[in-house]
């Protein structure tokens, strides 16, 4: 089906096989991605929970931080959870040494935010734009979002926090959906990508 886009996980670090089958069962077509010709291949990109700072360094060392921004610069609708949207802030508070973002969403951010690996929960969060009820999410050493620049959308908060943002074809979770079984989030991405494929 040639409506059926192509959609790439980053494959450096983190849960990459979760969001993977997510993204099959939102009807795409997701495959792995962890070299720069790999990421020309796609139509649009999850960048997923994991450790941040690895996953910078990793992205750096595998030549995939360049092409990465040029191609969020060019359009690229990309979805970015937990660590992932750490990746997508322009700013990041207290950021580790040699930690570099992709950028995409004029939003600063806090790492860790919610807590360390203990104080992991699930929250019931209503996101703008997604029908149906609240989505679950799971928060693993989550961020959250400080601020937001004038193109940013915040589609979710929790707790007084804000949890989710869009900024024109970039789209970030300080939650993971892809643990939960329910791919409303994944599926609004692929809607995303199709619009613009």
């Amino acid at each position: 089906m040639s409506d059926t886009p192509v959609i790439g996980v980053l494959a450096l670090q983190g849960d990459v096989r979760e969001h993977l089958v997510a993204l099959a069962s939102a009807d795409a077509l997701a495959r792995p991605v962890r070299r720069p010709e790999e990421l020309v291949e796609v139509d649009g990109l999850v960048i997923p929970g994991g450790e941040s700072t690895t996953m910078s360094k990793l992205a750096v060392l595998f030549g995939m931080m360049e092409p990465l921004r040029e191609r969020v610069r060019a359009g690229m609708p990309v979805y970015g959870t937990c660590a992932g949207m750490i990746l997508l802030a322009e700013k990041i508070l207290d950021p580790r040494s040699g930690q570099e973002t992709v950028g995409g969403i004029d939003m600063i951010v806090r790492r860790n935010a919610f807590g360390r690996q203990n104080e992991s929960f699930e929250a019931a969060v209503e996101v703008a734009g997604i029908g149906g009820g609240p989505v679950e999410g799971v928060f693993i050493r989550a961020p959250w979002v400080e601020s937001v620049g004038a193109g940013a959308e915040v589609i979710a908060e929790h707790g007084g926090h804000i949890v989710a943002v869009r900024q024109g074809n970039v789209l970030a979770t300080s939650f993971h959906p892809e643990l939960t079984g329910d791919h409303r989030m994944h599926a609004l991405f692929v809607d995303m990508v199709r619009a613009v494929k």
